[in-house]
């Protein structure tokens, strides 16, 4: 890991007393794993009420996308700069802060009168989200000793991948036996005791520096971001020919090149150093990340359809189904670090990533309407071990390749890059099968009446739905849907699969330098300089 300081300073800058002992790190690394499982469930947690929004605050369709899809929006637009500004006024204090507004916020959605209030609260818990998100793993970066870090990365990580699945089951379970109201119990309790254990063990850091703060790239990244967030969101429901998402793009795309040119021009002072992703760790990290959550994002999206329309589970039956893949996930991120360890951070990224386009070929396969789970469960497999091996050591090349002044910066870019690849995988693997569904049930709808037919095309969902009107000819239209989206299914897997095997290549070829000893080059390494990066060349 590349340092701007003597490891001394480097070690009273972390924990303002030397390095904590391994009871302190425990408690430390258990803080923040649960602040950051509060921030990952309320991404996903909303997804399984939109019925019951929708029906409470009379809202429409777009209204409740919209209380979902601002949360995302607003965390994702301000990690880069609060997790700029966490560097210089202290960490922990941007926590503890952090924290405290999230647990409001998560407390006004609960009691919103209105979809109006909801939204407000939902875009402050997205503030709030995005000064905690940050921090967790800047926090770890900054105290935890090297030979220790990669597995307090490995468990970040863990949760960072499965907290969705896991937030979405206990949403699903609330849902089902109380109100959609008691969703909002979840973060609160999560944020609580994260907050008390964080006052007490979290030690603050903070680094001072001679630059003024990238004010002009703080607002500039923050536009870029949005511009395109809002594109991957809105895009599917408006239509990307419309003139609202070409704009939005355009303005995206615009800001996007004027901070790159920006941030060349500070250089030293940037932001973000651009210049850095020239080195192997910091481009072959953040572009796995990317992937990886786009695909497992998008997997998401076809999944749940496939649970609940194909096979007829509840919706907490399809959470359920979802576990063995996050579970997985889950342990495979905690061995990641031994594997990389042993042969090298590329060669486990390249595992990790075969594995996940292994998984893929298999649902693509033997996926199939009578198979049921059965016929993806040796896919779902395969991907969550294959994620959980490419994510840490992923993690780990990007935070390793920006000093440590600047690990709230690496954090929050770290972030920013698994928003993008899930706004980006649910866009694009959705847009796969929606098209490869509506273009296999359109030779299946012979007899059916023509607004039926119409109403069949627009998913499977509406076709199980309008089937019962359409008298003898019900059970033929639910059954061409079905079929129709699995071929749909196996579409966008297959497309899916290319694109892991294309990022298979790169990692292979341009991955992270394979060092299995971080340690021995980071004392060999010299401690200055922006582009002194140790795990990742």
């Amino acid at each position: 890991m590349s340092i701007n300081q003597p490891p001394q300073a480097a070690a009273a800058s972390a924990g303002g007393a030397g390095t904590p002992d391994a009871r302190q790190l425990r408690a430390i690394l258990i803080t923040v794993s649960i602040a950051l499982m509060a921030v990952i469930a309320s991404v996903s947690g909303l997804n399984v009420a939109q019925t019951h929004m929708a029906v409470e605050f009379g809202a429409s369709h777009t209204t409740v996308l919209w209380i979902i899809n601002v949360y995302t929006l607003a965390l994702a637009a301000l990690l880069l700069p609060l997790g700029a500004i966490g560097d210089r006024l202290g960490r922990k204090p941007m926590l503890v802060t952090g924290m405290i507004i999230f647990g409001a916020a998560s407390v006004v959605a609960g009691l919103a009168p209105s979809a109006g209030v909801m939204i407000a609260a939902r875009v402050a818990a997205g503030i709030s989200a995005a000064m905690i998100m940050p921090i967790t793993l800047a926090v770890i970066t900054s105290t935890f000793p090297e030979e220790e870090r990669g597995k307090a990365i490995g468990v970040w990580t863990g949760v960072a991948g499965g907290g969705g699945i896991l937030g979405m089951f206990l949403s699903a379970l609330l849902v089902d036996v109380a109100d959609w109201r008691w969703l909002f119990v979840l973060p609160v309790v999560l944020v609580a005791v994260a907050l008390v254990m964080a006052l007490k063990s979290v030690p603050n850091s903070r680094e001072r520096s001679t630059q003024s703060f990238d004010t002009i790239g703080a607002l500039v990244s923050t536009v870029a971001v949005i511009g395109l967030i809002f594109v991957l969101q809105e895009g599917p429901e408006r239509g990307w020919t419309d003139p609202v998402t070409l704009i939005s793009l355009a303005v995206g795309v615009i800001a996007a090149v004027t901070f790159v040119a920006w941030e060349l021009h500070r250089r030293d002072a940037s932001l973000l150093d651009v210049r850095l992703f020239r080195e192997r760790g910091l481009a072959g990290g953040s572009i796995t990340l990317l992937v990886v959550f786009g695909v497992q994002a998008g997997i998401a999206v076809v999944l749940f359809p496939f649970f609940q329309a194909v096979l007829g589970w509840t919706g907490l039956l399809s959470t359920v189904a979802m576990m063995p893949m996050a579970v997985t996930m889950m342990m495979a991120s905690g061995l990641a670090p031994k594997m990389a360890a042993k042969i090298g951070a590329r060669s486990t990224m390249t595992v990790g990533i075969a594995l996940a386009t292994l998984g893929l070929a298999l649902m693509a396969l033997f996926v199939s309407v009578d198979g049921g789970y059965l016929s993806i469960l040796a896919g779902m497999l395969a991907m969550g071990i294959g994620m959980g091996l490419s994510m840490t050591p992923s993690t780990a090349a990007i935070t390793s390749s920006l000093p440590r002044a600047e690990q709230g910066v690496a954090s929050a870019l770290n972030d920013v890059t698994r928003e993008f690849g899930t706004a980006l995988g649910v866009a694009m693997l959705g847009a796969l099968l929606a098209n490869g569904y509506r273009s296999a049930i359109d030779g299946r709808l012979d007899g059916i009446p023509d607004g039926a037919a119409d109403t069949a095309r627009e998913g499977i969902a509406n076709a199980v739905e309008v089937a019962p009107a359409t008298g003898s000819h019900a059970q033929g239209l639910v059954h061409a849907a079905q079929q129709s989206f699995v071929d749909g299914w196996q579409q966008s897997m297959w497309i899916g699969a290319a694109v892991m095997a294309a990022l298979l290549l790169y990692v292979a070829l341009r991955g992270p330098r394979n060092t299995a000893s971080l340690q021995s080059d980071a004392e060999a390494a010299p401690e200055t300089g922006v582009a002194q990066n140790v795990a990742a060349r």
